[in-house]
């Protein structure tokens, strides 16, 4: 079984067990979440497709770690004029481990 989720503007496809990273959330580690956002619950036999969510569908997750990410380089250039500049950017993220896919359906 497996879900499509939205969380932080991009779409995850979770499942029982995985680790997923996502943009920064504002939970503790350690805390348990709940995603509502479910695009589309699939498993063996069924798949919903939400229009735009599955009601009463979700995905309770674990918070496992609150981390950056590799550091990028951004470096902006205009020939003949001497503008030169330099700059680095690491990005926040959050380590979730899916715990349950709650499946919802038609209320």
């Amino acid at each position: 079984m497996y879900a499509i989720v939205e969380t932080g503007g991009r779409q995850y496809r979770a499942e029982v067990g995985q680790t997923i990273q996502t943009e920064k959330l504002p939970h503790e580690v350690g805390e348990s979440i709940s995603l509502d956002r479910v695009l589309l619950v699939a498993d063996d036999e069924n798949l919903t497709i939400g229009t735009p969510v599955v009601p009463n569908a979700s995905v309770q997750a674990t918070v496992v770690d609150q981390f950056k990410g590799k550091k990028i380089r951004v470096l902006k250039y205009k020939p003949k004029k001497r503008y030169r500049v330099r700059q680095g950017h690491r990005q926040n993220y959050t380590r979730l481990r899916i715990d349950e896919i709650v499946a919802g359906g038609e209320s």
